[in-house]
């Protein structure tokens, strides 16, 4: 459970739901693993989430990268009301 804004408290899972629905908004992009493979760390009004990814053969990788980036961060500030200070991407599998 996380503490956002004004004591408001947030499950992990819930976390995770909303990291995952905005990472695989990218075409191409699959969180395979998400229990093991995604982290949200909430702390002082300040997010950081660290993911590792597949994406599909074909796909410009770091481009789907910055897009996943950009999409958890817009996701995560906007429902949670935090500043996102990283999204860390790591691309574990092509296929």
């Amino acid at each position: 459970m996380k503490t956002l804004a004004n004591g408001i408290r947030v499950t992990d899972a819930a976390l995770t739901q909303i990291v995952l629905r905005a990472a695989e908004t990218v075409d191409g992009v699959k969180i395979r693993h998400p229990r093991r493979h995604l982290e949200v760390d909430v702390a002082a009004g300040e997010a950081r989430v660290t993911l590792e990814l597949s994406v599909e053969y074909g796909r410009v990788i770091p481009e789907a990268a910055r897009a996943v980036q950009q999409r958890v961060a817009d996701a995560v500030g906007t429902m949670c009301g935090v500043t996102v200070r990283s999204v860390d991407v790591n691309v574990e599998a092509v296929g």
